[in-house]
Formats: structure tokens, sequence, C-alpha cells
């Protein structure tokens, strides 16, 4: 008697060790788990959160360092902290920051993504990936790496369009997305109720009502972006759904590819359309 020799594969969602032939995850239910089409649907970013965040760091440093390496000249070296370090508007504008100028003048839209990429200074990259390294782990807990990303690159947009809108000229920063990690924070403390929930609801009120405490007091913050980017929060935490009430669909991971390719791919023509620049002009 002849015994077909099992196969065994690593289910994408779960993580647990299965047969490749199983018609769904014996763990977690996932319909096909030895399909390739799911693991193209979860890129290996997604299987890791601290990694994928330390990869959302490294992205940032990247791009801090290449907008500082494209115009040397014009680095600020001023005693101010706040503009330590500070790259060239010239450069932030080549790169991809966004506003009223770059949209409305030069109709440069993909720096609704791009701009959350970039900083102004030592500071402003050193606290907003700090508070990224802080706050990611818990929503990526919580809603999944996938819908975590999600959520990260619409606040992004949805906040610095929120600001375009409002009128504001030029700006940059990875805020606006952390403001989107904050609101989804806020709709699962305020949706999950009980004891922990209720604390980390209030916990988050008290970050929001911080933050614009701090916008208001400091010059040159985007409240219009935080705000954007946490109602967006709110919102993609609502329609989203986080682990507790629902496992992730094959409509999230395929939205959650879409946002992926679209960052890369804007990232990459940044990057690519400022190099063609500068050796062009």
């Amino acid at each position: 008697m002849m015994h077909r020799e099992k196969k065994s594969t690593i289910c994408p969602r779960c993580r647990k060790l299965i047969n490749r032939d199983e018609p769904a995850c014996p763990y977690c239910g996932l319909r096909n788990p030895g399909s390739p089409w799911q693991s193209l649907l979860r890129l290996k970013m997604f299987y890791h959160p601290v990694d994928a965040i330390k990869a959302l760091i490294i992205v940032n440093a990247v791009f801090y360092l290449f907008t500082i390496i494209i115009d040397p000249q014009a680095i600020g070296l001023s005693a101010n902290p706040l503009t330590f370090l500070s790259p060239s508007s010239g450069s932030l504008f080549l790169v991809g920051a966004t506003g009223t100028i770059p949209i409305g003048q030069f109709h440069r839209w993909w720096t609704l993504v791009s701009a959350s990429y970039l900083h102004g200074g030592v500071l402003h990259i050193f606290f907003n990936m700090a508070a990224l390294w802080q706050l990611g782990p818990f929503v990526a807990h919580e809603y999944g790496l996938i819908r975590f990303f999600t959520i990260y690159t619409l606040g992004g947009i949805v906040g610095f369009l929120v600001s375009h809108v409002a009128g504001v000229p030029f700006t940059i920063g990875a805020s606006a997305s952390l403001c989107g990690l904050i609101g989804a924070t806020l709709y699962y403390g305020k949706s999950r109720g009980g004891f922990y929930g209720n604390a980390i609801f209030r916990q988050v009120m008290c970050w929001i009502m911080g933050l614009g405490i701090f916008g208001f007091l400091v010059p040159g913050i985007n409240n219009w972006a935080h705000g954007g980017g946490i109602l967006a929060g709110i919102v993609g935490g609502f329609l989203l759904g986080y682990i507790e009430r629902r496992q992730e669909s094959g409509t999230d991971r395929l939205l959650g590819l879409i946002c992926v390719l679209l960052t890369a791919g804007v990232l990459a023509w940044a990057v690519i359309q400022s190099i063609l620049f500068i050796f062009t002009s």
C-alpha cells in the first residue's frame, strides 16, 4: 500500500505548521493556506510586527539622509534644536514634500504618500520614529500587520489631503500617519470597552489633548494633517475592524498589498526623479 507524502508549510495567517493540501487551516480557518496567492497577499514584511516597524523606521531614516545628501550645502546648522541638520526646502520639495504649492502649482499628487517619509530635522525624525516604535507594535498586535500598514498609509494620505484643502502650503512628516494609528487606537479602546478598553481610550484622549495643545503653542505644526490623520484612523478602525472582532479577509490583504505597492512605487519614483533632476539640471 502506497502512502502519499504530506508536504508541510507555514500558515500565512497564524504562522503554524500545517499540511500544504489542507482546504483550510485547522488553527485559524484560513482557506487554501498553501495557495501561492495567499503567500503573495501576505508579504514577508507582514509576518513579524517588530521587523516591519523597524523597516519603516529605516526607510524614514534613509529618506532623511537622502534629502541631506542631495543638497549638503544648504543643511541647517543653526543652534536651534528644532532646525538643526534640517534639509533644504528645495531638496524636500524635490523628494516629495506636499501642500498647496507642490499639488496646486505643480500637480504632484503623489506627494500625499511621499511626504510621510520626509522630515525637517534631527528632532523631527527622532520624535516621530520614537512614537512609531512605541505605538506601532500595539496597533499591529490588535489589528494585524496588514491592517496596521493600511491605516498608517491612509492616515498619512487623508491627513495631508485635509491640510491641502485647508491651504497649508508646504508640509512633511510622519505625524499624519502616526495620528492615523492614534485614531485607530482610540476607536479600539472605545469599541472594546471594559476596564482595558476604557483605560486605552482615556490614555489616547490624553495624547490627543496633549498633541492639540502642543500644536497650538509651537509654530509650524500641521494641526490639519494631525486632525485628518486621527479621523482617518477612527474610520479605518471602524471599517477594517480589529482581530478580536474578526480575522482579516481577502479584501484586507488586497488593500494592504495595494498600500505597500503604492508606497514602494511612489518612494522609488521620488528617488528616481530627484536623481534625474540633479544630473540633468
